[in-house]
């Protein structure tokens, strides 16, 4: 226990006075009568009125000195320490992902998340601020640097889980540095179930705080359903995925067009998965499974499908002739390659994805790209010189465009020096430079491999279909074979013919967005709640076209609920902290005292007020009691 304002403790000095007015207030006035034998009690007060016995038995004093007492503590702000924060400057980062939605902890994992936070609000000392940083998805400041409690209080029981994307602290942590750095006193506090991508370096000049939420691991989800083309019909596939540390046995029902399709009874050790294979009709257009049973994480136990139809996806490749390019992109389920030579200027047809193989042409084709071993800069990127037989490696850990790819086994004669813009991500790096660029510019994807096919042995490996299939999905997604299938937050691609005139978006709740189309593409999105997003798209003079597409959380990462208790970080000094030991904070008592004192000020006043209390008792019984006598007759 501790005090931090001890200098409030020399207002017990008013103690003595408070005793004094005591001994000062009776005053007397003489009286003269006749005889002292019936007064014995009025004697025996007046001596008892000498100075120091008058403090004898004097409740009324007992309790004013307590209510002055507990003032006095209060202002001297005692505290008892507890787990929590000690600085002036508090930046919270609170995981509203996913997995935060878990329901192992009273309620959900972000419920109990917000608690810690109000909590670690409520030690802030007199004129502290804070700043909460929210992760899940997109990353956003609901309120920074404030001092205001209840402005603070609503920003952090505003919080609601992020399906979309998972938690990266990589920008949090940047922004809280940045923070802290102007203002001295700081500290960050990381309230979530560790389930967050960490990032590769980062030095943060003061002291930081995990606050692990979570218990429970046992999660079954539905990490696979999709809807694809077969030559007999359709072919449904299903996945289940046990996320647990123990065996566990299911049941997935599934439904196509709102009837029972079959039930499949299920049963899966720790980290096992188990797969479904259907033919279903031609005709089908919806398909829904769902897990019966409870597990921590609801959300992944429902997911939705639906048919991506005949038509393909057009992939326009700009090229003088590539056969390794051009067979493995029509090997690619619901893509339709179209060839164009390198000659050509003007671009008029639609395509989901313009290709350029060794070409850049001005100007640029609309829509989304893919450049292949670009020779010189355009508008989008630079290329400042070749890099000579580099050695390649993926940028991140967790890439999805290089799911199921060995970077390490390519080998590439000469690559492109590639200068990374503001728009782009690093996929594949080397000591050159990036390699492989993806990202989004004003609504497009874009997509630049930095070394001509011929170039490698890349189209020899293994590795080529599949890198070229997952990048295919990304910068067309909602085409073709993916036309169904998008990750919650990912934005809903919709191509259009040249005659559309708008396109409508329902979403799973019924909402309607009314899209204008752009460079023969709308694009939506708000994709955060899971399920069937109906597309309408309204053309001139003609039926609209009616497509759908499936939002589903099959996401391992947050599937995977095993909360952590420690994460590992740099802080200053390049030491690094297991986040799991937590520091001790302070646990403010002013307030409790405040009550005490507002507590023992009413029992005085009932106590002084005693006479007329036992008066307004009297009278209240009194009155009863002669309403209800005998009436006299007249």
């Amino acid at each position: 226990m501790g005090i931090l304002a001890p200098l409030a403790l020399g207002l017990t000095l008013l103690a003595p006075v408070v005793i004094a007015m005591y001994l000062l207030k009776l005053r007397r006035e003489e009286q003269t009568v006749s005889s002292t034998f019936l007064w014995q009690r009025m004697v025996r007060d007046v001596e008892a009125n000498a100075p120091w016995q008058r403090l004898r038995r004097n409740i009324l004093l007992l309790l004013q000195l307590l209510v002055l007492f507990a003032l006095i503590f209060a202002l001297a702000r005692p505290y008892l320490l507890t787990t929590g924060i000690t600085g002036r400057n508090l930046i919270l980062i609170v995981d509203r992902s996913a997995s935060m939605a878990s329901t192992d902890a009273n309620g959900t994992r972000l419920a109990a998340a917000q608690q810690e936070a109000l909590r670690l609000v409520d030690q802030l000392p007199d004129g502290g601020r804070a700043t909460v940083i929210a992760i899940g998805g997109q990353m956003v400041v609901p309120v920074s640097a404030s001092t205001d409690r209840r402005e603070l209080r609503r920003a952090i029981e505003g919080l609601t889980v992020s399906t979309g994307g998972g938690s990266d602290l990589s920008q949090a942590l940047a922004l809280a540095g940045a923070l802290a750095a102007r203002e001295s006193d700081s500290e960050v506090a990381i309230i979530s179930d560790g389930q967050v991508t960490l990032p590769d370096q980062a030095t943060l000049p003061v002291p930081v705080q995990f606050f692990p939420i979570g218990a429970r691991s046992e999660n079954v989800a539905i990490s696979a359903f999709v809807l694809q083309p077969s030559p007999g019909g359709q072919t449904l596939f299903a996945q289940a995925t046990n996320y647990g540390t123990a065996p566990v046995q299911r049941r997935m029902v599934v439904e196509v067009d709102d009837q029972l399709f079959n039930a499949y009874d299920l049963t899966l050790e720790p980290g096992q998965d188990r797969s479904i294979v259907a033919d279903v009709p031609n005709t089908v257009k919806r398909a829904t499974a769902r897990l019966e049973g409870e597990d921590v994480l609801p959300l992944d136990d429902q997911a939705w499908a639906t048919s991506p139809g005949t038509d393909k996806a057009i992939v326009r490749v700009v090229t003088d002739g590539n056969r390794f390019l051009e067979t493995a992109l029509s090997l690619l389920p619901g893509i339709q390659v179209t060839t164009v030579p390198t000659t050509t200027t003007t671009f008029t047809d639609t395509a989901a994805l313009t290709v350029l193989d060794g070409v850049t042409p001005e100007p640029l084709p609309p829509g989304n790209l893919l450049f292949v071993g670009p020779l010189r800069s355009t508008e989008l990127f630079s290329v400042t010189g070749e890099v000579q037989f580099p050695a390649l490696r993926p940028a991140t850990g967790n890439e999805p465009l290089l799911r199921n790819v060995s970077v390490a086994e390519i080998n590439v004669l000469r690559s492109a020096q590639l200068s990374k813009p503001v728009w782009a991500r690093r996929v594949i790096d080397s000591d050159g430079g990036p390699i492989l660029l993806a990202g989004e510019q004003n609504g497009r994807r874009i997509g630049v491999l930095g070394f001509e096919l011929q170039n490698s042995d890349l189209p020899l490996q293994v590795a080529f279909p599949v890198l070229l299939a997952n990048l295919t999905g990304y910068l067309a997604p909602g085409q073709g074979g993916e036309a169904s299938q998008i990750q919650p937050g990912q934005p809903l691609v919709v191509p259009v013919p040249p005659d559309a005139t708008s396109v409508t978006i329902t979403n799973p709740a019924g909402e309607q967005t009314k899209l204008t189309p752009q460079n023969n593409q709308a694009i939506f999105g708000a994709t955060e709640a899971l399920g069937i997003y109906e597309i309408a798209i309204e053309r001139e003079g003609a039926d609209p076209i009616q497509r759908a597409a499936a939002v589903n959380l099959q996401n391992a990462a947050e599937s995977r609920v095993e909360p952590r208790k420690q994460l590992n970080l740099f802080q200053a000094g390049g030491r690094v902290v297991a986040q799991a030991q937590e520091r001790a904070g302070r646990s403010e008592l002013w307030r409790w005292l405040a009550w005490i004192a507002l507590l023992v000020l009413i029992v005085e006043w009932l106590v002084y007020q005693r006479s007329a209390l036992v008066w307004l008792r009297e009278r209240w019984f009194k009155r009863p009691a002669l309403s209800a006598g005998p009436r006299l007759k007249p």
